[in-house]
């Protein structure tokens, strides 16, 4: 009799579950929860750690795009069976900055009738590529049997492609009239700054100095 009860709870037991897990699988398949599930967000407000003093003008940004196409070949496998070739599409953007905390006296000198100034910027730096998640994707990626089954059972890492990605805008940023566009731009911000106050400011280059 007790054995006989046992089983009858066991088999509603598994009833139980299996109409359950139909009706979790019919609403991932239709886009609804038959259970009605609930999220709570129960995390803590965000806390400011730190105000840092920024004395960088950041006056200029550059937005770059880049085709990544990268191929990793296994020895002695053909392609067909190890190996991919991936077409990374990266986008992102570098800020240009002159740093206007190291001015020293001999930097910026004052007439003594008050009227005219001379000013000897820093060349201006670039700030690390920030690169955009939401327009950085895989464009193309050919991949062997193997790679297919690892991709399969693992989902794929995309950091080495965003770490080239960060490599390759840097690199397009030092190239390009980036930094001769924020010093221009420091320049026309300093210049209307000293015209405010009725001062005609004078920039010198290095050479002069």
């Amino acid at each position: 009799m007790i054995a006989t009860w046992f089983k009858r709870i066991a088999f509603t037991l598994v009833g139980v579950a299996l109409v359950v897990m139909a009706g979790l699988g019919a609403g991932s398949m239709f886009g609804f929860s038959p259970f009605g599930v609930k999220q709570t967000d129960r995390s803590q407000p965000a806390l400011l750690k730190s105000i840092q003093d920024v004395s960088e003008y950041h006056a200029a940004v550059g937005n770059f795009e880049v085709l990544l196409d990268t191929e990793d070949d296994v020895s002695w496998i053909p392609d067909f069976i190890a190996g991919r070739r991936t077409l990374f599409v990266a986008a992102g953007s570098v800020d240009a900055y002159v740093d206007l905390s190291g001015l020293g006296d001999e930097d910026l000198m004052l007439s003594q009738d008050g009227k005219s100034a001379t000013v000897r910027l820093p060349e201006p730096q670039l700030d690390k590529p920030s690169l955009d998640l939401d327009r950085s994707y895989v464009y193309e990626q050919n991949r062997g049997v193997l790679d297919r089954i690892a991709d399969a059972i693992s989902t794929p890492q995309q950091e080495q492609f965003y770490s080239l990605a960060a490599t390759k805008l840097a690199s397009a940023a030092e190239e390009s009239e980036l930094k001769q566009r924020a010093a221009e731009n420091t320049e026309g911000m300093l210049t209307g700054l000293f015209g405010s106050l009725g001062i005609d400011v004078t920039f010198l280059d290095d050479a002069s100095k």
